[in-house]
């Protein structure tokens, strides 16, 4: 039997709000894929946009997580400490002639779908806040093997266009500041939510402009509710069951765990442990979006 090389995967949350039924999906998603074969997991805070951000929130999911029984590997990141990393990155991506700066809002582009076309629509304004975007040349084409949603390709100058590293109010934009976080901690496999799956091209055209790893990805269904909407921290989605035990059942039973949401154990940690010793990569769903058990909805 081939054994696979251990990974270093990552639960990255944004403290828009508690965790939910989706936020665990994800979270033990990602524990399962690193620690089945005796990986690493880390857990990271993407504080980048303090107006969306609760007072608190961060530490009320870090009290979900060890409620859980969840514990990650060395230091929990804030990205609000990595505000210089992020500005270096950006720095040689300006020497490379890779980024510029752009006085385009949202209302210019909406002429163009929302896509930047070539050419800022605004041109060289003056004395109008000016957003940082990634030059995206034509032909850039990303191919790349999702492991559980299989082969995925992109244009992305025809689908997202230049997109922004850092917007006009001063705030790091998501794609950089995951790519430089990720290369920072060592992440060999990034398994999260399908509703970021078209986000991974962007991704890895910034790991190629940057000469960073490329790590593996894994896109598991996101939970909705009946309705099909997709659960959300930010939309005052019902958070987590005050019953550990209960939601780590529900969460391993989405995700095709069936032997092991039925192991018996007295804690959260025995049965993340169960867990992880039944773990079945092939077992996981492969649907984009699948409706979550009606108590976590």
């Amino acid at each position: 039997m081939i054994r696979r090389m251990a990974s270093i995967g990552r639960f990255a949350p944004s403290p828009t709000g508690p965790l939910h039924f989706g936020s665990l999906v994800a979270a033990l998603g990602s524990w399962l894929c690193a620690c089945a074969d005796g990986g690493m997991w880390r857990v990271r805070i993407e504080d980048l946009d303090p107006p969306r951000e609760p007072a608190g929130s961060d530490r009320r999911i870090l009290e979900q997580l060890a409620a859980l029984g969840f514990a990650g590997d060395g230091e929990t990141i804030h990205q609000s400490t990595r505000q210089q990393a992020y500005a270096e990155a950006l720095a040689r991506l300006v020497a490379d002639g890779a980024a510029y700066p752009c006085a385009c809002s949202r209302s210019d582009l909406e002429p163009f779908a929302g896509t930047h076309p070539e050419t800022c629509v605004r041109g060289h304004a003056q004395g109008l806040p000016t957003a940082w975007r990634l030059r995206v040349p034509h032909g850039s084409v990303i191919v790349f093997d999702d492991a559980l949603q299989g082969p995925q390709q992109q244009d992305v100058a025809v689908a997202v266009g230049d997109f922004v590293l850092r917007r006009a109010d001063g705030i790091w934009a998501y794609q950089l500041a995951v790519v430089v976080d990720d290369a920072w901690q060592g992440i060999t496999e990034v398994v999260r939510g399908s509703d970021l799956l078209d986000s991974t091209p962007r991704q890895i055209l910034l790991q190629r402009a940057l000469d960073l790893p490329t790590p593996r990805y894994l896109h598991l269904p996101v939970a909705t509710d009946a309705a099909g909407r997709k659960l959300s921290k930010s939309s005052a989605d019902r958070p987590l069951d005050a019953n550990p035990l209960e939601s780590l059942r529900a969460a391993l039973a989405f995700l095709g765990q069936t032997e092991a949401a039925r192991a018996a154990a007295a804690t959260p940690t025995a049965l993340l442990a169960a867990a992880r010793e039944r773990f079945r990569r092939e077992s996981l769903p492969r649907a984009a979006a699948r409706v979550a058990p009606r108590d976590f909805a």
